[in-house]
């Protein structure tokens, strides 16, 4: 059976990634007392899912308080429970809290249909945060987002430190 974990309240939502830019592995982080939940993700679904969220707070009345900084990194060891496929967020307004559910990527077989274990077997993370824990997650995932490798200027394409092959400059 896959994991299946649902936060009413947590002590930290973030992200983070690991490695050096340009190979960057990317996480989601659920945390409450002692229990810690680690979702793999892209850089694409990180920064997806802070704009979505910034949406969501621009039409809320604005948050007063943030969580403390550290309370943003992600906590060691990083161990993911599963890798990131769908996701539903939402606001729950008779809470006043934001939702976010991360669901584990489907596995298909060769024809490409979901495998039938694969659907029984999802791992599951259902959170729910205070606007400021998600202004805070917001603000976070762009940071760490925009912190990878500088854009070209030419072509917009993640350039190395040694530079790249860009397309425009043939």
């Amino acid at each position: 059976m896959g994991v299946f974990y649902e936060f009413d309240e947590v002590d930290a939502f973030t992200v983070g990634a690991v490695g050096e830019p340009g190979a960057r592995v990317f996480f989601l982080q659920a945390r409450r007392g002692g229990t810690r939940v680690t979702v793999k993700c892209e850089k694409q679904q990180a920064s997806a899912i802070a704009d979505y969220l910034g949406k969501v707070l621009d039409d809320l009345p604005a948050v007063s308080d943030k969580p403390m900084p550290a309370a943003m990194e992600l906590a060691a060891p990083v161990d993911a429970a599963f890798v990131l496929g769908p996701v539903g967020l939402g606001y729950d307004r008779t809470n006043d809290r934001v939702l976010v559910q991360l669901e584990e990527v489907i596995v298909t077989d060769e024809s490409g249909e979901p495998a039938p274990e694969a659907l029984e077997d999802r791992g599951h993370l259902r959170v729910f945060l205070t606007r400021s824990q998600a202004h805070a997650f917001c603000e976070h995932a762009d940071s760490i987002v925009a912190a990878g490798r500088p854009a070209c200027v030419f072509c917009g394409l993640p350039m190395d430190p040694s530079g790249h092959p860009c397309p425009r400059m043939n």
